[in-house]
């Protein structure tokens, strides 16, 4: 006895889908069959001020304003005190040191003219110093006459001695006879003045005037002072 066993009855969940038929898919993942949250709604923006609100805000804002121009004013002005300090001490400094350049170069100045002041008072002292000197003993030039003839070689001959005719007696009685010994001549030369002397021989001169040897002892004290003035050397 041949049995058979019918095949399965196909039902609506049992149908298998090809491949093809398939269009669009995506796996399936818990929670996917809850509904998508909806954004929520944006919250209104706030309603504009009122006229009387602005005009609440009127005081305070020109306080905040005139406060931030106090600050800044303030701040600008400290800031251009410090500048101006600064050029102001810049310009006094530069002031002071020409103003000490000038002091210096004034100073300087002065210091010579006191100088050439002081040595033109000495100089005239000493000339009348040895004027007078001159003038009370003459006899000096006895003195003057002997270094002079000292003052040439003892190989020199015909030594002569020149003097003012009133100092030739002079050195006649105080040194005639230590001259003699060097066979010296004495003579009168109306030319030279007192107190000075003019020594020749046959190899050269000895100039003992008293104005020469002034000359250079007042150039040796940067002075330029005569022996004689123009007035003195005028006169008769």
């Amino acid at each position: 006895m041949t049995s058979s066993k019918a095949p399965p009855r196909a039902t609506p969940y049992s149908r298998f889908i090809p491949r093809e038929e398939l269009a669009d898919f995506a796996a399936w993942q818990p929670g996917a069959v809850h509904a998508p949250a909806k954004p929520s709604a944006e919250p209104a923006p706030p309603p504009p001020p009122t006229p009387e609100e602005l005009l609440a805000k009127v005081p305070a804002r020109l306080t905040a304003a005139r406060d931030a121009g106090y600050h800044d004013g303030h701040r600008d002005g400290l800031a251009a005190l410090d500048a101006a300090k600064r050029q102001f001490a810049l310009h006094t400094s530069a002031q002071m040191q020409q103003l000490m350049a000038s002091w210096s170069v004034q100073l300087d100045a002065l210091e010579a003219q006191m100088a050439l002041a002081v040595t033109d008072v000495a100089m005239r002292l000493a000339r009348q110093v040895l004027r007078s000197e001159l003038t009370q003993t003459p006899e000096h030039v006895t003195t003057v006459a002997r270094e002079a003839v000292a003052a040439v070689m003892l190989s020199a001959r015909h030594l002569r001695v020149a003097l003012h005719p009133d100092d030739l007696p002079l050195v006649q009685a105080g040194a005639e006879t230590d001259l003699a010994a060097r066979g010296v001549v004495l003579h009168a030369d109306g030319s030279l003045a007192r107190g000075g002397c003019v020594v020749s021989s046959d190899i050269g001169q000895v100039d003992a005037r008293i104005e020469p040897r002034w000359q250079q002892a007042a150039q040796a004290m940067g002075s330029a002072l005569p022996w004689m003035g123009e007035a003195e050397e005028a006169a008769p």
